[in-house]
């Protein structure tokens, strides 16, 4: 079978699966694509959507927007095609030299001070964590600070210290996010979700 054809089946297979759901026509297909992604029907009930989230990222995107990701694993897994299509570029800084370090001399993680890196150049973008809950906490303290105004935060770290917490802090915000509960998540997850927008932003433009 193709690729194509492969993604066919497989969302047909996870759209008898589901069943009916609440999500609606513009969460669903995000939805669908992390469980795609993971094989894991569990997002279905612990993912969060801020009110006209989608919307908004799709939006920002379709702007051509800067996305600024906390891995190289979600930078690559994340489609240019489409973002490129409207300008927009994909970029990871944890492997620039003066993260590196302003985290040395901060005496902080390279995580952490990709976003303080990054912070200047968010506005109006998207920011993807998929690894690093002190990502997360950064960003989320600099938007609570006015300093950081990208349009969307797509929030999906994983692991045992500080992930579903960060998680949680992300959903006090009254601001745009995707995100989940728990100790779930990934690099792949997050590109997924950019993914899902992207091929959105192409479909509705």
């Amino acid at each position: 079978m193709k690729p194509q054809e492969i993604e066919n089946l497989s969302f047909k297979i996870i759209e008898q699966e589901a069943g009916d759901h609440a999500f609606s026509d513009d969460q669903w297909p995000i939805v669908r694509r992390m469980i795609h992604t993971s094989a894991d029907f569990e997002y279905m009930n612990t993912i969060r959507f801020y009110p006209d989230a989608v919307k908004t990222g799709i939006k920002a995107i379709q702007q051509g927007c800067q996305i600024f990701t906390d891995t190289n694993m979600a930078r690559v897994g994340i489609r240019k095609k489409e973002i490129n299509e409207f300008g927009g570029k994909v970029s990871c800084l944890i492997a620039d030299k003066d993260v590196a370090n302003m985290a040395k001399e901060k005496g902080t993680t390279r995580a952490l001070a990709a976003v303080d890196m990054a912070c200047d150049r968010m506005k109006g973008g998207i920011y993807v964590v998929g690894n690093a809950p002190t990502a997360l906490l950064r960003l989320i303290e600099l938007i609570k600070e006015k300093k950081a105004s990208p349009a969307l935060v797509i929030g999906f770290p994983v692991g045992f210290v500080n992930a579903a917490e960060s998680k949680d802090e992300l959903m006090t915000l009254d601001f745009p996010y995707i995100t989940n509960k728990g100790r779930k998540g990934g690099s792949n997850l997050a590109a997924a979700i950019v993914n899902a927008l992207a091929i959105m932003a192409n479909e509705h433009k």
